[in-house]
Protein backbone atom coordinates (compact mmCIF):
# COMPACT_ATOMS: atom_id res chain seq x y z
CA UNK A 1 0.00 0.00 0.00
CA UNK A 2 1.58 3.26 -0.96
CA UNK A 3 1.93 5.57 1.83
CA UNK A 4 0.91 8.90 0.06
CA UNK A 5 -2.21 7.47 -1.61
CA UNK A 6 -4.57 4.49 -1.04
CA UNK A 7 -7.88 3.39 -3.43
CA UNK A 8 -8.63 7.07 -4.20
CA UNK A 9 -7.87 8.25 -0.70
CA UNK A 10 -4.97 10.80 -0.23
CA UNK A 11 -3.68 9.76 3.19
CA UNK A 12 -1.68 12.81 3.44
CA UNK A 13 -4.84 14.57 3.76
CA UNK A 14 -5.91 12.24 6.34
CA UNK A 15 -2.30 13.17 8.05
CA UNK A 16 -3.18 16.87 7.80
CA UNK A 17 -6.74 16.64 9.42
CA UNK A 18 -5.38 14.66 12.22
CA UNK A 19 -2.82 17.56 12.64
CA UNK A 20 -5.34 19.88 12.27
CA UNK A 21 -8.06 17.94 15.26
CA UNK A 22 -4.65 17.40 17.57
CA UNK A 23 -3.94 21.46 17.29
CA UNK A 24 -7.41 22.68 18.07
CA UNK A 25 -9.08 20.09 20.95
CA UNK A 26 -12.21 19.75 22.48
CA UNK A 27 -13.34 18.49 25.73
CA UNK A 28 -16.23 16.27 26.26
CA UNK A 29 -19.71 18.38 26.24
CA UNK A 30 -17.82 20.72 24.23
CA UNK A 31 -17.07 19.70 20.50
CA UNK A 32 -18.95 21.85 18.21
CA UNK A 33 -15.57 23.54 16.36
CA UNK A 34 -14.56 19.98 16.03
CA UNK A 35 -17.70 18.73 14.76
CA UNK A 36 -16.96 22.12 12.38
CA UNK A 37 -14.10 20.59 11.62
CA UNK A 38 -15.29 17.23 10.25
CA UNK A 39 -18.33 18.66 8.45
CA UNK A 40 -16.41 20.83 6.13
CA UNK A 41 -14.16 18.23 5.28
CA UNK A 42 -16.30 15.52 4.27
CA UNK A 43 -19.36 17.94 3.31
CA UNK A 44 -18.01 17.35 -0.41
CA UNK A 45 -18.50 13.65 0.01
CA UNK A 46 -21.95 13.81 -1.33
CA UNK A 47 -23.83 11.89 1.46
CA UNK A 48 -27.06 11.41 1.70
CA UNK A 49 -27.84 13.17 4.60
CA UNK A 50 -25.49 14.99 7.43
CA UNK A 51 -27.25 13.95 10.99
CA UNK A 52 -25.74 17.23 13.60
CA UNK A 53 -26.28 17.43 17.01
CA UNK A 54 -26.43 13.83 17.49
CA UNK A 55 -26.29 13.03 21.18
CA UNK A 56 -25.31 16.92 22.45
CA UNK A 57 -22.43 17.74 19.22
CA UNK A 58 -22.18 14.61 17.48
CA UNK A 59 -22.88 14.38 13.90
CA UNK A 60 -23.45 11.70 11.52
CA UNK A 61 -22.53 10.77 7.11
CA UNK A 62 -25.12 8.72 5.84
CA UNK A 63 -24.47 7.76 2.57
CA UNK A 64 -27.16 5.71 1.00
CA UNK A 65 -28.06 3.66 -2.71
CA UNK A 66 -31.24 3.87 -4.41
CA UNK A 67 -31.78 0.26 -3.55
CA UNK A 68 -32.63 -1.46 -0.46
CA UNK A 69 -29.52 -3.50 1.04
CA UNK A 70 -27.59 -4.19 4.32
CA UNK A 71 -26.90 -0.53 6.93
CA UNK A 72 -23.05 -0.73 7.52
CA UNK A 73 -22.28 1.89 10.86
CA UNK A 74 -18.87 2.70 12.22
CA UNK A 75 -18.18 4.81 15.02
CA UNK A 76 -15.45 7.13 16.16
CA UNK A 77 -14.98 10.25 18.97
CA UNK A 78 -15.00 13.26 18.92
CA UNK A 79 -13.56 14.58 22.26
CA UNK A 80 -10.49 15.53 23.82
CA UNK A 81 -8.94 15.06 27.65
CA UNK A 82 -8.21 17.46 30.05
CA UNK A 83 -4.16 16.83 30.03
CA UNK A 84 -1.48 19.50 29.15
CA UNK A 85 0.32 18.71 26.44
CA UNK A 86 4.27 18.59 27.07
CA UNK A 87 5.84 17.77 23.10
CA UNK A 88 7.07 20.28 21.02
CA UNK A 89 5.10 18.73 18.20
CA UNK A 90 4.50 21.64 15.48
CA UNK A 91 1.01 20.55 15.37
CA UNK A 92 0.44 20.70 19.16
CA UNK A 93 -2.13 21.79 20.84
CA UNK A 94 -2.88 25.40 21.31
CA UNK A 95 -5.71 25.00 23.71
CA UNK A 96 -4.42 25.35 27.44
CA UNK A 97 -4.80 22.20 29.69
CA UNK A 98 -6.53 19.91 26.94
CA UNK A 99 -5.14 17.68 24.22
CA UNK A 100 -5.68 14.83 22.31
CA UNK A 101 -4.12 11.94 24.53
CA UNK A 102 -6.16 8.76 23.33
CA UNK A 103 -6.03 9.27 19.83
CA UNK A 104 -9.21 10.51 19.53
CA UNK A 105 -7.90 12.43 16.40
CA UNK A 106 -6.33 9.99 15.04
CA UNK A 107 -10.07 7.56 14.86
CA UNK A 108 -11.58 10.62 13.32
CA UNK A 109 -8.78 10.87 10.68
CA UNK A 110 -9.17 7.29 9.70
CA UNK A 111 -13.34 7.44 9.51
CA UNK A 112 -13.03 10.88 6.92
CA UNK A 113 -11.03 8.87 4.99
CA UNK A 114 -13.97 6.15 5.05
CA UNK A 115 -15.92 9.28 3.52
CA UNK A 116 -13.49 9.80 1.01
CA UNK A 117 -13.28 6.18 0.39
CA UNK A 118 -17.02 6.04 -0.14
CA UNK A 119 -17.24 8.94 -2.37
CA UNK A 120 -15.44 6.67 -4.84
CA UNK A 121 -17.23 3.64 -3.83
CA UNK A 122 -20.76 4.60 -3.24
CA UNK A 123 -22.83 2.05 -1.90
CA UNK A 124 -24.88 0.25 -4.47
CA UNK A 125 -27.00 -1.16 -2.15
CA UNK A 126 -28.53 0.02 1.58
CA UNK A 127 -26.25 2.52 3.37
CA UNK A 128 -22.63 3.30 4.72
CA UNK A 129 -23.08 5.46 8.60
CA UNK A 130 -20.31 7.44 9.80
CA UNK A 131 -20.65 8.18 13.30
CA UNK A 132 -18.63 11.14 14.92
CA UNK A 133 -19.72 10.55 18.39
CA UNK A 134 -19.01 13.67 21.39
CA UNK A 135 -18.20 12.56 25.06
CA UNK A 136 -16.72 9.13 24.82
CA UNK A 137 -14.25 10.27 28.00
CA UNK A 138 -17.17 10.90 30.14
CA UNK A 139 -19.33 7.64 29.48
CA UNK A 140 -22.09 9.85 28.82
CA UNK A 141 -21.81 10.31 24.55
CA UNK A 142 -22.61 7.11 23.54
CA UNK A 143 -26.02 6.63 25.88
CA UNK A 144 -26.76 10.40 24.64
CA UNK A 145 -26.66 9.31 20.80
CA UNK A 146 -28.80 6.10 21.25
CA UNK A 147 -31.72 8.14 23.12
CA UNK A 148 -31.27 10.59 20.92
CA UNK A 149 -34.64 10.18 18.52
CA UNK A 150 -32.67 10.45 15.42
CA UNK A 151 -30.17 7.96 16.40
CA UNK A 152 -33.56 5.93 15.29
CA UNK A 153 -33.91 7.21 11.98
CA UNK A 154 -30.19 6.12 11.31
CA UNK A 155 -29.54 3.28 13.24
CA UNK A 156 -27.22 0.75 11.10
CA UNK A 157 -27.87 -2.99 11.15
CA UNK A 158 -24.29 -3.70 12.62
CA UNK A 159 -21.79 -0.99 13.95
CA UNK A 160 -18.07 -0.95 14.57
CA UNK A 161 -15.67 0.79 16.37
CA UNK A 162 -11.68 0.47 16.96
CA UNK A 163 -9.54 1.89 19.48
CA UNK A 164 -5.76 2.30 18.84
CA UNK A 165 -3.75 0.67 21.25
CA UNK A 166 -0.10 1.41 22.78
CA UNK A 167 2.57 -1.19 23.31
CA UNK A 168 1.21 -3.76 20.52
CA UNK A 169 2.68 -4.16 17.52
CA UNK A 170 2.26 -1.07 15.00
CA UNK A 171 -0.95 -1.16 12.44
CA UNK A 172 -1.85 -4.76 13.58
CA UNK A 173 -5.65 -5.88 14.78
CA UNK A 174 -6.51 -7.18 17.81
CA UNK A 175 -9.67 -9.12 18.26
CA UNK A 176 -11.47 -11.03 20.72
CA UNK A 177 -14.91 -12.40 21.10
CA UNK A 178 -17.06 -12.13 23.78
CA UNK A 179 -16.04 -9.38 26.08
CA UNK A 180 -13.69 -7.06 24.65
CA UNK A 181 -13.29 -4.50 27.72
CA UNK A 182 -14.29 -3.45 30.62
CA UNK A 183 -17.56 -2.25 32.64
CA UNK A 184 -16.39 0.68 35.20
CA UNK A 185 -18.25 3.65 37.04
CA UNK A 186 -16.79 5.98 39.04
CA UNK A 187 -18.46 5.98 42.97
CA UNK A 188 -18.49 9.50 44.84
CA UNK A 189 -19.01 9.65 48.26
CA UNK A 190 -19.59 12.24 51.23
CA UNK A 191 -19.81 11.81 54.16
CA UNK A 192 -21.15 14.76 56.78
CA UNK A 193 -21.09 14.50 60.54
CA UNK A 194 -20.44 17.20 63.18
CA UNK A 195 -17.08 19.30 63.82
CA UNK A 196 -16.26 20.02 67.47
CA UNK A 197 -13.09 21.12 68.81
CA UNK A 198 -9.96 19.41 68.70
CA UNK A 199 -9.77 19.05 72.47
CA UNK A 200 -13.63 17.77 72.30
CA UNK A 201 -13.76 15.34 69.45
CA UNK A 202 -16.10 13.17 71.05
CA UNK A 203 -19.01 16.43 71.16
CA UNK A 204 -18.51 15.85 67.20
CA UNK A 205 -19.27 13.19 64.74
CA UNK A 206 -15.34 12.85 62.83
CA UNK A 207 -15.83 11.38 59.92
CA UNK A 208 -12.60 9.56 59.90
CA UNK A 209 -12.92 6.22 60.81
CA UNK A 210 -15.96 5.14 58.93
CA UNK A 211 -13.82 6.82 55.64
CA UNK A 212 -10.54 4.29 56.57
CA UNK A 213 -12.51 1.47 57.18
CA UNK A 214 -14.94 2.08 53.60
CA UNK A 215 -11.62 2.34 51.73
CA UNK A 216 -10.29 -0.91 53.59
CA UNK A 217 -13.24 -3.08 53.12
CA UNK A 218 -13.47 -1.07 49.59
CA UNK A 219 -10.51 -2.57 48.15
CA UNK A 220 -10.58 -5.84 49.88
CA UNK A 221 -13.99 -6.83 47.94
CA UNK A 222 -11.72 -8.06 44.74
CA UNK A 223 -9.90 -11.08 47.24
CA UNK A 224 -13.34 -12.18 47.57
CA UNK A 225 -12.06 -14.75 44.49
CA UNK A 226 -14.60 -17.09 44.65
CA UNK A 227 -17.78 -14.68 44.24
CA UNK A 228 -16.59 -12.97 41.46
CA UNK A 229 -17.00 -14.43 37.24
CA UNK A 230 -13.67 -12.56 36.39
CA UNK A 231 -11.25 -9.16 36.96
CA UNK A 232 -12.92 -6.68 39.92
CA UNK A 233 -10.77 -4.11 40.73
CA UNK A 234 -11.83 -1.35 43.41
CA UNK A 235 -9.23 1.79 42.36
CA UNK A 236 -9.07 4.83 45.18
CA UNK A 237 -9.08 8.11 42.90
CA UNK A 238 -9.21 10.81 45.96
CA UNK A 239 -9.81 11.28 49.34
CA UNK A 240 -10.28 14.58 51.72
CA UNK A 241 -11.33 14.81 55.51
CA UNK A 242 -12.05 17.84 57.09
CA UNK A 243 -9.59 21.12 56.92
CA UNK A 244 -6.53 22.18 57.97
CA UNK A 245 -7.53 23.99 60.84
CA UNK A 246 -5.74 22.04 64.05
CA UNK A 247 -8.11 23.06 66.31
CA UNK A 248 -10.65 21.71 64.96
CA UNK A 249 -11.94 17.75 64.57
CA UNK A 250 -13.42 16.90 61.28
CA UNK A 251 -16.91 16.61 60.43
CA UNK A 252 -16.85 15.91 56.70
CA UNK A 253 -15.35 13.77 53.83
CA UNK A 254 -14.83 13.07 50.90
CA UNK A 255 -13.87 9.74 48.41
CA UNK A 256 -14.05 8.86 45.52
CA UNK A 257 -12.75 5.14 43.25
CA UNK A 258 -13.54 3.36 40.35
CA UNK A 259 -15.33 0.48 40.46
CA UNK A 260 -14.78 -1.85 36.99
CA UNK A 261 -15.64 -5.16 36.53
CA UNK A 262 -15.05 -7.73 33.11
CA UNK A 263 -18.95 -8.94 33.61
CA UNK A 264 -21.93 -6.25 33.95
CA UNK A 265 -23.43 -8.90 36.78
CA UNK A 266 -20.00 -8.71 38.65
CA UNK A 267 -20.80 -4.54 38.63
CA UNK A 268 -24.20 -4.90 39.93
CA UNK A 269 -23.16 -6.99 42.78
CA UNK A 270 -20.21 -5.08 43.26
CA UNK A 271 -22.06 -1.97 43.29
CA UNK A 272 -24.63 -3.58 45.65
CA UNK A 273 -21.55 -4.56 48.24
CA UNK A 274 -19.75 -1.93 48.05
CA UNK A 275 -23.15 0.27 49.42
CA UNK A 276 -23.59 -2.28 52.08
CA UNK A 277 -19.99 -1.52 53.30
CA UNK A 278 -21.15 2.36 53.24
CA UNK A 279 -24.41 1.58 54.39
CA UNK A 280 -22.50 0.09 57.57
CA UNK A 281 -19.88 2.26 58.33
CA UNK A 282 -22.05 5.56 58.69
CA UNK A 283 -24.56 3.70 60.79
CA UNK A 284 -22.28 2.79 63.10
CA UNK A 285 -20.88 6.46 63.00
CA UNK A 286 -24.03 8.09 63.08
CA UNK A 287 -23.02 10.19 59.34
CA UNK A 288 -25.44 11.38 57.19
CA UNK A 289 -23.93 9.88 53.50
CA UNK A 290 -24.25 10.97 49.85
CA UNK A 291 -23.29 8.34 47.61
CA UNK A 292 -23.53 8.74 43.63
CA UNK A 293 -21.87 6.96 41.15
CA UNK A 294 -20.89 8.96 37.83
CA UNK A 295 -19.16 7.89 34.02
CA UNK A 296 -20.47 5.03 34.05
CA UNK A 297 -19.34 2.64 31.25
CA UNK A 298 -20.66 -0.61 30.04
CA UNK A 299 -18.61 -3.70 29.44
CA UNK A 300 -17.64 -3.67 25.30
CA UNK A 301 -19.11 -7.10 24.37
CA UNK A 302 -18.55 -8.31 20.78
CA UNK A 303 -21.33 -10.15 18.91
CA UNK A 304 -20.64 -12.87 16.59
CA UNK A 305 -22.17 -11.91 12.93
CA UNK A 306 -20.54 -8.46 12.77
CA UNK A 307 -17.19 -10.41 14.26
CA UNK A 308 -17.41 -12.54 11.66
CA UNK A 309 -17.49 -9.93 9.21
CA UNK A 310 -14.17 -8.26 10.68
CA UNK A 311 -12.55 -12.02 10.24
CA UNK A 312 -13.28 -12.21 7.01
CA UNK A 313 -12.12 -8.95 6.64
CA UNK A 314 -8.86 -9.26 8.06
CA UNK A 315 -8.70 -11.90 6.03
CA UNK A 316 -9.15 -10.79 2.64
CA UNK A 317 -6.90 -7.64 3.32
CA UNK A 318 -4.02 -9.77 5.11
CA UNK A 319 -4.10 -7.40 7.86
CA UNK A 320 -1.45 -8.49 10.31
CA UNK A 321 -3.97 -9.81 13.77
CA UNK A 322 -3.92 -11.53 17.31
CA UNK A 323 -6.63 -13.22 19.13
CA UNK A 324 -6.95 -11.60 22.31
CA UNK A 325 -6.62 -14.03 25.51
CA UNK A 326 -8.03 -11.45 28.27
CA UNK A 327 -10.40 -8.65 27.21
CA UNK A 328 -8.57 -5.35 27.91
CA UNK A 329 -9.05 -3.57 31.63
CA UNK A 330 -9.83 -0.20 30.40
CA UNK A 331 -13.29 0.83 29.57
CA UNK A 332 -15.47 2.56 26.20
CA UNK A 333 -18.77 3.84 26.27
CA UNK A 334 -18.69 1.78 22.80
CA UNK A 335 -20.52 -0.82 25.26
CA UNK A 336 -23.83 1.16 25.45
CA UNK A 337 -24.55 0.40 21.36
CA UNK A 338 -24.53 -3.38 21.88
CA UNK A 339 -28.25 -3.06 23.65
CA UNK A 340 -29.77 -1.17 20.10
CA UNK A 341 -27.94 -3.49 17.30
CA UNK A 342 -25.34 -5.71 16.99
CA UNK A 343 -21.78 -4.22 17.61
CA UNK A 344 -17.96 -5.32 17.29
CA UNK A 345 -15.31 -3.32 18.52
CA UNK A 346 -11.16 -3.91 18.10
CA UNK A 347 -7.95 -3.10 19.56
CA UNK A 348 -5.22 -0.96 16.03
CA UNK A 349 -1.98 -1.38 17.57
CA UNK A 350 -0.16 1.90 17.75
CA UNK A 351 3.15 1.00 17.95
CA UNK A 352 5.41 -1.59 20.46
CA UNK A 353 7.33 1.74 21.84
CA UNK A 354 4.27 4.46 21.87
CA UNK A 355 3.54 6.68 25.17
CA UNK A 356 0.90 4.72 26.79
CA UNK A 357 -3.34 6.57 26.53
CA UNK A 358 -3.13 9.71 28.52
CA UNK A 359 0.26 10.07 28.56
CA UNK A 360 1.49 13.79 28.30
CA UNK A 361 3.77 12.72 25.28
CA UNK A 362 1.54 10.41 24.08
CA UNK A 363 0.87 11.13 20.24
CA UNK A 364 -1.45 9.40 17.87
CA UNK A 365 0.87 7.75 15.11
CA UNK A 366 0.06 8.92 11.58
CA UNK A 367 1.59 5.75 9.63
CA UNK A 368 -2.06 3.29 11.37
CA UNK A 369 -4.26 5.81 9.44
CA UNK A 370 -4.54 3.90 6.49
CA UNK A 371 -4.41 0.06 8.47
CA UNK A 372 -7.67 1.29 10.18
CA UNK A 373 -8.89 2.64 6.75
CA UNK A 374 -8.15 -0.88 5.12
CA UNK A 375 -9.60 -2.69 7.66
CA UNK A 376 -13.48 -0.78 7.54
CA UNK A 377 -13.18 -0.55 3.63
CA UNK A 378 -12.62 -4.58 3.87
CA UNK A 379 -15.70 -4.64 6.38
CA UNK A 380 -17.83 -2.96 3.99
CA UNK A 381 -16.85 -4.98 1.35
CA UNK A 382 -17.94 -8.19 3.21
CA UNK A 383 -20.76 -7.14 4.36
CA UNK A 384 -22.05 -6.22 0.83
CA UNK A 385 -20.36 -9.43 -0.44
CA UNK A 386 -22.72 -11.62 1.77
CA UNK A 387 -25.80 -9.43 1.10
CA UNK A 388 -25.04 -10.72 -2.87
CA UNK A 389 -24.82 -14.04 -1.99
CA UNK A 390 -28.11 -13.99 0.11
CA UNK A 391 -30.23 -12.37 -2.79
Amino acid sequence: MSESKWQEVDLDELVELRHRLHKHPSLSGEEASTAQIIKSFLKGTNPTQIVQKLGGHGLAFVYESDSPGPSIGFRCELDALPIHEKTDLHYASSTEGVSHKCGHDGHMAILAGLGRWIQAHPPQKGKVVLLFQPAEETGQGAAAVIKDKKWKEIKPDWLFGLHNIPGKAAGEIYWKEGHFCAASKGLSLRLKGCTSHAAEPEKGRNPAKALANIMLELQALPEQKNTWKDLVLVTPVYARLGEKAYGTSAGYAEFGATLRTIHEEDMVLLSQRAHEIIEKYCKAEKLSCECNYLEDFPATVNQAEPLAYVRKAIESTGLQNTLLKEPFRWSEDFGHYHKSCPTTFVGLGAGEKQAPLHHPDYDFPDAIIGKGLQLFTGIIREVQSAHEKKN
